[in-house]
């Protein structure tokens, strides 16, 4: 199984921010471990950087990001899927961006805390919460 982690998520471990944190955690276990393959997209990365320097300093930003993409996969952001995101005229263009990288990596998933963004997409998008739910409920059938 694979998924797109929307830049909150990855956030929400990097910062450890509250209450947030433990599902995402547990997501990042599971792609720690191989159970699931995570993606991120390298727009969020970015994002991703800015926001932890922001908050907790440069070093820590490059120390955490530097952990998180062992084991979270960058998924490419070329001139193409820009173009694409442009033409689906979403509300939020990150949103649209992270869907079509969505598409180009093939994920099962995008998991958000954000779902009603994704609500034009023809990938579902699960929160945390949700897609543990679902991982649970396959372990148990």
């Amino acid at each position: 199984m694979t998924v797109l982690l929307d830049t909150n998520v990855v956030l929400d471990i990097l910062l450890n921010r509250k209450p947030w944190y433990k599902e995402a955690a547990l997501i990042f276990s599971l792609s720690k471990h191989r159970f699931i393959k995570s993606y991120l997209s390298a727009s969020s990365i970015t994002d991703v950087f800015y926001l932890a320097q922001k908050e907790r300093g440069k070093p820590y930003a490059k120390d955490s990001l530097k952990s998180i993409l062992k084991v979270i996969s960058p998924a490419t952001v070329t001139e193409r899927d820009i173009f694409k995101a442009l033409e689906l005229d979403w509300e939020d263009f990150e949103d649209s961006v992270q869907y079509i990288i969505g598409e180009s990596v093939a994920v099962d998933y995008i998991v958000t805390r954000n779902t009603n963004d994704f609500s034009l997409s023809k990938i579902k998008a699960l929160t945390p919460k949700q897609f543990l739910d679902a991982i649970a409920d396959i372990e148990n059938n």
